[in-house]
């Protein structure tokens, strides 16, 4: 019996992720294929149900939705700061990323938005909002190793 995706197997695929307006994003036939442990939360959640229980061979267009993906567009997340909050010498501009000391430690903010004297930023991720469309082939499945497992709760 050929082995099925379940948790805690190491599951070797290539994929290519695209965008609603054919943007491409990623694709991994040109290189080395991604290696994931299933059910470990290393790949988004709907991409992950999708192959569960698949075998190797299996092929696949998948289109994920935002909550199943990397998440709504949450409006919330945006903040406006002064130009003033940022380094003299740095040279902002809408999609780079900076590293800000939150109430719980640091902090990952993109740039939305320059205006002549302040700056959007949001902590949304880049994709939050959009359906992901995915091009899966299942190339490997196996037992992971104890090192590649994801920690269990011992609760």
């Amino acid at each position: 019996m050929a082995a099925r995706i379940s948790n805690g197997q190491q599951v070797t695929i290539h994929y290519r992720l695209g965008l609603d307006d054919g943007t491409v994003l990623e694709d991994s036939n040109d290189k080395a294929p991604l290696v994931y442990i299933h059910g470990s939360g290393q790949i988004v959640p709907g991409l992950e149900r999708e192959l569960e229980g698949k075998e190797v061979g299996y092929e696949c267009d998948v289109q994920v939705e935002p909550a199943d993906g990397f998440g709504e567009y949450d409006p919330a997340a945006e903040q406006t700061v002064p130009k003033t909050a940022f380094p003299a010498d740095a040279k902002v501009e809408a999609g780079q990323t900076f590293q800000t000391n939150g109430p719980k430690g640091p902090v990952a903010v993109r740039v939305q938005r320059v205006d002549a004297d302040s700056v959007v930023i949001t902590t949304n991720h880049p994709l939050a909002g959009q359906r992901l469309n995915f091009k899966v082939r299942v190339i490997d499945i196996r037992v992971a190793k104890a090192e590649q497992s994801p920690p269990q709760d011992s609760g």
